[in-house]
């Protein structure tokens, strides 16, 4: 009876677990192909549900996104991406429509 207990106090520790809120970066950092930071803020630089590598070269071409939980140092923000990137980040917000995705390819 002891046995039975434990584990259903383990599985609802599991259950409460998965439902937890997730981890959040707090800090986004672009570098440029020149390793130099072209862009750091809390605000995320591009849209985070498509694929990084579909959007990231859109934004800064050669470069490297980094996120990081540790927000120290992403009070000063720095913005040196080109403009037209704040009207497509502005776009992604508000939800304005995205080209579909290309269907993945078969894997047999």
């Amino acid at each position: 009876m002891r046995a039975i207990r434990f584990a259903t106090a383990s599985a609802a520790a599991m259950i409460a677990g998965l439902f937890a809120p997730g981890a959040w970066a707090t800090c986004y950092v672009i570098y440029g192909a020149d390793q130099q930071v072209i862009y750091r803020s809390q605000t995320p630089p591009v849209d985070l549900s498509r694929n990084l590598h579909e959007t990231l070269p859109q934004v800064a071409p050669g470069g490297t996104l980094v996120f990081s939980l540790n927000n120290y140092g992403c009070e000063v923000e720095v913005n040196r991406l080109p403009s037209n990137v704040a009207a497509v980040r502005k776009d992604a917000a508000a939800g304005a429509p995205t080209a579909p995705r290309a269907p993945r390819a078969s894997r047999s």
